[in-house]
């Protein structure tokens, strides 16, 4: 899931409250000491509010430049799972041999009984990012959302992980990972875009997904994970080849979420042919058109 940091205060962020006027009609009093500044706060921050729930796609580039910093200052919780490794905690099942070693320790006086549990691991996520010709209003911020889960922190703060993985569908399958661990957003989506050869192409997303799953370096990292779609469903290709890869991928993985930019628009009907063909085989159909809808994906449960 990702959230907004609370701790970012990003330069463009700063200048865009600086810069914001109240609409309310001013006189000629002058305000208390503080009022006036209040009021620019509150419709700075209903501003934000605001852009968070608008579709990315019709934003203008003074929204934009405000849209990439609140994605640069977005913090990615990956999902995560048990791991076979045991990890001190406050109760559980007994560890015997801390409780012994500390009893040892105190020359065989009783000691207090230590605990443990599983620990946790972060689950791997599967980003799959469409960039046809259909989707290009919602490259450029979906990639800066790629970006910032890349670079998320595994569970108890620790580093950033290398549980995710990011590839672009079009017309061709490709692997964008190691352009997007570059720390720099912008240089990170230039490399990423001079790896790309199909933007702005068709969609043929059942014959790529057939690539991605027999590949000798992709067929194995949809077992156990929470793979995300994200894509308009404009399927070019056979609709049934597009289902039966999501089959496979539903069987393998934890869970299946496709991220639709139409999805949360009034009037949306999922009856393209590519949504007709996966719906029987996600987990999770949800909206992908706004920060707001962005703050929920990678998603998966905990």
């Amino acid at each position: 899931m990702v959230r907004p940091d609370r701790r970012a205060r990003g330069p463009h962020i700063r200048e865009q409250e600086r810069t914001t006027t109240s609409p309310l009609p001013l006189d000629d009093v002058a305000p208390a000491p503080g009022e006036g500044r209040s009021e620019t706060v509150h419709v700075a921050a209903s501003d934000v509010e605001i852009l968070r729930h608008r579709d990315v796609a019709a934003l203008e580039a003074a929204d934009k430049a405000l849209l990439d910093s609140l994605l640069a200052g977005l913090r990615a919780r990956l999902p995560v799972r048990r791991s076979t490794r045991r990890t001190p905690w406050r109760r559980g099942e007994i560890d015997v041999r801390s409780t012994l070693r500390s009893m040892l320790r105190q020359m065989g006086e009783p000691s207090r009984i230590d605990h443990r549990r599983r620990g946790l691991r972060a689950r791997r996520v599967v980003l799959l990012v469409d960039v046809s010709g259909s989707m290009r209003p919602y490259a450029d911020a979906l990639l800066r959302l790629a970006h910032v889960v890349v670079h998320a922190r595994g569970p108890a703060g620790g580093g950033p992980t290398t549980t995710v993985e990011v590839f672009t569908l079009g017309t061709r399958l490709t692997r964008i990972t190691e352009a997007l661990r570059i720390r720099d957003p912008e240089r990170a989506l230039v490399r990423a875009g001079e790896q790309v050869p199909d933007w702005s192409g068709g969609t043929r997303l059942g014959e790529v997904l057939r690539v991605f799953l027999s590949g000798v370096g992709t067929r194995h990292l949809t077992r156990g994970a929470v793979v995300v779609i994200i894509s308009d469903g404009w399927e070019r290709g056979d609709g049934g080849e597009l289902g039966t890869q999501l089959g496979r991928i539903h069987r393998l993985a934890h869970r299946v979420i496709w991220a639709n930019p139409h999805r949360g628009k009034a009037g949306y009907r999922p009856v393209q042919t590519g949504i007709v063909a996966a719906l029987p085989h996600v987990d999770a159909f949800v909206a992908g058109h706004s920060l707001r809808a962005f703050e929920e994906l990678p998603g998966g449960d905990r």
